[in-house]
């Protein structure tokens, strides 16, 4: 890791926003006592990306505005569904997430109750049959949540060659 930036992250979050308006990069460095390279470093990917997808947008809007009044209203119908869909599978990732974690939890539990001595006597094997269908049921759980992470992480890497997910720990849960 570098050095910590003398810039808040208030302060950093001004140079965004003014890099977006149009203001000069080597003007900011200046005013902020910074070198323009770093506000290079830390922007340029990101104003970029800011600036395409604003240009997507403009295109789309103007795309809609080419249809027909009927099918411009059946494209935000289908656009608002395909949203509301995007929400539920967000809930029901985080719920399923939830629900992976308390049943992970409650099978750790009872691992403590298994004999060790003895882990195959009746009792025992009783236990450790209850962890299995916990620990299967925590995994099916957690599947909506992994599949997601794991379409975003591809989509991240689509989209941005070149650019490093931080989701080394996803690759070992997949």
């Amino acid at each position: 890791m570098g050095r910590p930036s003398k810039l808040t992250e208030k302060q950093w979050g001004a140079i965004g926003t003014r890099l977006l308006a149009g203001e000069k990069a080597a003007d900011l460095a200046r005013e902020f006592k910074v070198s323009r390279g770093v506000i290079s470093q830390r922007f340029s990917k990101r104003v970029e990306n800011v600036k395409a997808i604003a240009n997507q947008l403009v295109s789309a809007e103007q795309a809609l505005r080419g249809l027909p009044v009927s099918e411009q209203l059946q494209a935000l119908t289908l656009a608002d569904e395909l949203r509301a869909i995007s929400m539920h599978l967000a809930g029901a990732a985080k719920f399923g997430s939830a629900t992976a974690h308390r049943l992970a939890g409650i099978a750790h539990g009872k691992v403590s109750k298994i004999d060790d001595a003895a882990p195959l006597d009746d009792a025992s094997l009783t236990g450790l049959r209850g962890i299995a269908v916990l620990t299967r049921l925590a995994n099916e759980a957690s599947q909506i949540g992994c599949n997601l992470l794991a379409a975003n992480k591809d989509n991240m890497k689509a989209t941005r060659p070149g650019v490093t997910v931080a989701a080394s720990s996803l690759d070992e849960l997949l």
